[in-house]
Protein backbone atom coordinates (compact mmCIF):
# COMPACT_ATOMS: atom_id res chain seq x y z
CA UNK A 1 0.00 0.00 0.00
CA UNK A 2 1.40 3.40 -1.01
CA UNK A 3 2.19 6.22 1.39
CA UNK A 4 -0.63 8.37 0.01
CA UNK A 5 -3.23 5.62 0.36
CA UNK A 6 -2.11 4.80 3.89
CA UNK A 7 -2.13 8.46 4.91
CA UNK A 8 -5.61 9.08 3.47
CA UNK A 9 -7.00 6.03 5.27
CA UNK A 10 -5.43 7.09 8.58
CA UNK A 11 -6.71 10.66 8.30
CA UNK A 12 -10.21 9.53 7.34
CA UNK A 13 -10.16 7.04 10.20
CA UNK A 14 -9.06 9.75 12.64
CA UNK A 15 -11.74 12.16 11.41
CA UNK A 16 -14.47 9.53 11.67
CA UNK A 17 -13.19 8.54 15.12
CA UNK A 18 -13.32 12.14 16.32
CA UNK A 19 -16.83 12.64 14.96
CA UNK A 20 -17.98 9.47 16.69
CA UNK A 21 -16.30 10.57 19.93
CA UNK A 22 -18.04 13.94 19.69
CA UNK A 23 -21.43 12.28 19.15
CA UNK A 24 -20.85 9.84 22.00
CA UNK A 25 -19.71 12.65 24.28
CA UNK A 26 -22.77 14.69 23.37
CA UNK A 27 -25.05 11.73 24.08
CA UNK A 28 -23.42 11.13 27.48
CA UNK A 29 -23.62 14.83 28.30
CA UNK A 30 -27.33 14.92 27.66
CA UNK A 31 -27.89 11.84 29.78
CA UNK A 32 -25.93 13.20 32.74
CA UNK A 33 -27.00 16.83 32.41
CA UNK A 34 -29.75 16.63 35.02
CA UNK A 35 -27.57 14.63 37.42
CA UNK A 36 -24.54 16.95 37.50
CA UNK A 37 -24.56 19.63 40.19
CA UNK A 38 -22.87 23.00 39.85
CA UNK A 39 -20.07 21.89 42.20
CA UNK A 40 -19.48 18.71 40.22
CA UNK A 41 -19.59 20.71 36.99
CA UNK A 42 -16.84 22.99 38.30
CA UNK A 43 -14.61 20.00 39.12
CA UNK A 44 -15.25 18.46 35.73
CA UNK A 45 -14.37 21.74 34.05
CA UNK A 46 -10.96 21.70 35.77
CA UNK A 47 -10.31 18.17 34.46
CA UNK A 48 -11.41 19.15 30.96
CA UNK A 49 -9.18 22.21 30.99
CA UNK A 50 -6.20 20.09 32.04
CA UNK A 51 -6.74 17.59 29.22
CA UNK A 52 -7.26 20.31 26.61
CA UNK A 53 -4.13 22.04 27.92
CA UNK A 54 -2.17 18.80 27.56
CA UNK A 55 -3.44 18.50 24.00
CA UNK A 56 -2.25 22.02 23.26
CA UNK A 57 1.20 21.25 24.65
CA UNK A 58 1.46 18.03 22.63
CA UNK A 59 0.52 19.83 19.44
CA UNK A 60 2.99 22.65 20.15
CA UNK A 61 5.93 20.34 20.90
CA UNK A 62 5.31 17.88 18.06
CA UNK A 63 4.80 20.69 15.54
CA UNK A 64 7.95 22.45 16.74
CA UNK A 65 9.98 19.24 16.46
CA UNK A 66 8.65 18.49 12.97
CA UNK A 67 9.35 22.07 11.84
CA UNK A 68 12.93 21.90 13.15
CA UNK A 69 13.56 18.62 11.32
CA UNK A 70 12.09 20.12 8.14
CA UNK A 71 14.47 23.07 8.39
CA UNK A 72 17.41 20.74 9.10
CA UNK A 73 16.65 18.68 5.99
CA UNK A 74 16.44 21.86 3.90
CA UNK A 75 19.78 23.06 5.23
CA UNK A 76 21.43 19.70 4.58
CA UNK A 77 20.38 19.86 0.92
CA UNK A 78 22.11 23.22 0.62
CA UNK A 79 25.16 21.94 2.51
CA UNK A 80 25.47 18.96 0.19
CA UNK A 81 25.14 21.15 -2.89
CA UNK A 82 27.92 23.40 -1.57
CA UNK A 83 30.09 20.39 -0.68
CA UNK A 84 29.71 18.82 -4.13
CA UNK A 85 30.33 22.15 -5.85
CA UNK A 86 33.45 22.86 -3.78
CA UNK A 87 34.89 19.39 -4.30
CA UNK A 88 34.19 19.60 -8.03
CA UNK A 89 36.07 22.90 -8.28
CA UNK A 90 39.08 21.36 -6.52
CA UNK A 91 39.45 18.97 -9.45
CA UNK A 92 41.10 21.90 -11.26
CA UNK A 93 44.10 21.44 -8.94
CA UNK A 94 44.68 17.87 -10.11
CA UNK A 95 46.76 16.86 -13.14
CA UNK A 96 44.91 17.77 -16.35
CA UNK A 97 45.09 14.19 -17.64
CA UNK A 98 42.90 13.07 -14.72
CA UNK A 99 40.42 15.89 -14.67
CA UNK A 100 37.96 14.93 -17.41
CA UNK A 101 37.35 11.43 -16.08
CA UNK A 102 36.75 12.75 -12.57
CA UNK A 103 34.46 15.53 -13.79
CA UNK A 104 32.27 12.99 -15.59
CA UNK A 105 32.02 10.95 -12.39
CA UNK A 106 31.08 14.08 -10.43
CA UNK A 107 28.30 14.82 -12.92
CA UNK A 108 26.90 11.31 -12.60
CA UNK A 109 27.28 11.50 -8.83
CA UNK A 110 25.34 14.77 -8.60
CA UNK A 111 22.57 13.29 -10.77
CA UNK A 112 22.36 10.21 -8.56
CA UNK A 113 22.31 12.20 -5.31
CA UNK A 114 19.57 14.43 -6.70
CA UNK A 115 17.54 11.38 -7.75
CA UNK A 116 17.85 9.69 -4.33
CA UNK A 117 15.30 12.09 -2.86
CA UNK A 118 13.46 13.26 -5.97
CA UNK A 119 12.11 9.78 -6.71
CA UNK A 120 10.52 9.40 -3.26
CA UNK A 121 8.13 7.90 -2.22
CA UNK A 122 9.48 5.18 -4.55
CA UNK A 123 11.77 3.59 -1.94
CA UNK A 124 13.09 0.90 -4.29
CA UNK A 125 14.25 3.41 -6.88
CA UNK A 126 15.64 5.69 -4.16
CA UNK A 127 17.70 2.80 -2.78
CA UNK A 128 18.97 2.02 -6.28
CA UNK A 129 20.08 5.62 -6.82
CA UNK A 130 21.74 5.69 -3.39
CA UNK A 131 23.72 2.56 -4.31
CA UNK A 132 24.81 4.18 -7.59
CA UNK A 133 25.93 7.29 -5.68
CA UNK A 134 27.87 5.18 -3.17
CA UNK A 135 29.66 3.34 -5.99
CA UNK A 136 30.56 6.65 -7.62
CA UNK A 137 31.87 7.93 -4.28
CA UNK A 138 34.34 5.07 -4.21
CA UNK A 139 35.36 5.69 -7.82
CA UNK A 140 35.82 9.42 -7.22
CA UNK A 141 37.88 8.73 -4.10
CA UNK A 142 40.09 6.19 -5.86
CA UNK A 143 40.51 8.46 -8.87
CA UNK A 144 41.38 11.43 -6.69
CA UNK A 145 43.97 9.49 -4.68
CA UNK A 146 45.55 8.28 -7.91
CA UNK A 147 45.61 11.83 -9.26
CA UNK A 148 47.14 13.20 -6.06
CA UNK A 149 50.06 10.82 -6.48
CA UNK A 150 50.96 12.86 -9.55
CA UNK A 151 50.28 16.27 -7.98
CA UNK A 152 52.36 18.43 -5.60
CA UNK A 153 51.99 17.38 -1.93
CA UNK A 154 50.22 20.57 -0.86
CA UNK A 155 47.30 19.91 -3.24
CA UNK A 156 46.07 17.04 -1.05
CA UNK A 157 45.57 19.45 1.87
CA UNK A 158 42.98 21.32 -0.22
CA UNK A 159 41.37 18.48 -2.16
CA UNK A 160 40.91 15.77 0.49
CA UNK A 161 38.93 17.80 3.09
CA UNK A 162 36.46 18.97 0.42
CA UNK A 163 36.00 15.40 -0.82
CA UNK A 164 35.55 14.13 2.75
CA UNK A 165 32.86 16.76 3.37
CA UNK A 166 31.04 15.73 0.20
CA UNK A 167 31.01 12.10 1.34
CA UNK A 168 30.20 12.76 5.00
CA UNK A 169 27.14 14.90 4.24
CA UNK A 170 25.41 11.89 2.68
CA UNK A 171 25.35 10.15 6.06
CA UNK A 172 23.88 13.23 7.73
CA UNK A 173 21.14 13.44 5.11
CA UNK A 174 20.36 9.73 5.34
CA UNK A 175 19.97 9.90 9.12
CA UNK A 176 17.89 13.09 8.90
CA UNK A 177 15.54 11.48 6.38
CA UNK A 178 14.93 8.59 8.82
CA UNK A 179 14.37 10.82 11.86
CA UNK A 180 10.71 11.49 12.57
CA UNK A 181 8.32 12.03 15.46
CA UNK A 182 8.24 8.69 17.34
CA UNK A 183 5.23 6.54 16.46
CA UNK A 184 4.22 6.35 20.12
CA UNK A 185 4.11 10.16 20.34
CA UNK A 186 1.92 10.42 17.21
CA UNK A 187 -0.35 7.68 18.58
CA UNK A 188 -0.63 9.58 21.86
CA UNK A 189 -1.47 12.75 19.94
CA UNK A 190 -4.26 10.95 18.08
CA UNK A 191 -5.52 9.41 21.34
CA UNK A 192 -5.59 12.84 22.98
CA UNK A 193 -7.50 14.16 19.98
CA UNK A 194 -10.14 11.47 20.47
CA UNK A 195 -10.29 12.17 24.22
CA UNK A 196 -10.68 15.90 23.61
CA UNK A 197 -13.42 15.17 21.07
CA UNK A 198 -15.27 13.09 23.64
CA UNK A 199 -15.01 15.86 26.22
CA UNK A 200 -15.94 18.55 23.71
CA UNK A 201 -19.07 16.63 22.82
CA UNK A 202 -19.88 16.21 26.50
CA UNK A 203 -19.44 19.93 27.19
CA UNK A 204 -21.43 21.10 24.19
CA UNK A 205 -24.37 18.82 25.10
CA UNK A 206 -25.77 21.56 27.31
CA UNK A 207 -25.88 24.08 24.47
CA UNK A 208 -29.29 25.08 23.15
CA UNK A 209 -28.01 26.49 19.86
CA UNK A 210 -29.12 24.96 16.57
CA UNK A 211 -25.56 25.14 15.23
CA UNK A 212 -24.12 22.44 17.44
CA UNK A 213 -23.51 20.19 14.44
CA UNK A 214 -21.43 22.87 12.74
CA UNK A 215 -19.30 23.32 15.86
CA UNK A 216 -18.74 19.57 16.19
CA UNK A 217 -17.77 19.20 12.53
CA UNK A 218 -15.44 22.21 12.67
CA UNK A 219 -13.74 20.90 15.81
CA UNK A 220 -13.16 17.46 14.25
CA UNK A 221 -11.90 18.91 10.95
CA UNK A 222 -9.48 21.34 12.60
CA UNK A 223 -8.08 18.74 14.98
CA UNK A 224 -7.62 16.23 12.16
CA UNK A 225 -6.06 18.83 9.86
CA UNK A 226 -3.61 19.92 12.58
CA UNK A 227 -2.45 16.36 13.26
CA UNK A 228 -2.12 15.72 9.51
CA UNK A 229 0.02 18.84 9.02
CA UNK A 230 2.37 17.73 11.81
CA UNK A 231 2.63 14.28 10.24
CA UNK A 232 3.10 15.62 6.71
CA UNK A 233 5.72 18.14 7.83
CA UNK A 234 7.75 15.21 9.17
CA UNK A 235 7.72 13.49 5.72
CA UNK A 236 8.45 16.36 3.30
CA UNK A 237 9.27 14.06 0.39
CA UNK A 238 6.00 12.13 0.53
CA UNK A 239 2.90 14.26 1.11
CA UNK A 240 1.55 17.71 0.30
CA UNK A 241 4.33 19.57 2.11
CA UNK A 242 7.35 19.23 -0.16
CA UNK A 243 11.07 19.94 0.07
CA UNK A 244 11.63 19.74 -3.67
CA UNK A 245 12.28 23.47 -3.96
CA UNK A 246 15.52 23.03 -1.98
CA UNK A 247 16.81 20.66 -4.68
CA UNK A 248 17.30 23.68 -6.91
CA UNK A 249 20.65 24.16 -5.19
CA UNK A 250 21.80 20.72 -6.36
CA UNK A 251 20.31 21.31 -9.80
CA UNK A 252 22.29 24.55 -10.11
CA UNK A 253 25.50 22.73 -9.17
CA UNK A 254 24.73 20.03 -11.73
CA UNK A 255 24.05 22.66 -14.39
CA UNK A 256 27.40 24.31 -13.66
CA UNK A 257 29.16 21.01 -14.40
CA UNK A 258 27.87 20.80 -17.96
Amino acid sequence: MSYHTTTVLLIIGLLVGMLLALIIGQHLGRRHKAEVTDAARARLTAVEAAIFGLMGLMIAFTFSGAAQRYELRRQLVIDEANAIGTSYLRVDLLPSSRQEGLREKYRRYAEARLAVYRVLPDLKESTTQAAIATTLQGEIWAGTIAALAEAPPHVAIVVIPALNQMIDITTARAVASLTHTPTLVMAMLALLGLACSLLAGYVIAGSQTSRVGLHLLTFALMMTATIYIIFDLDYPRYGLIRLDFADQALMDVLASMK
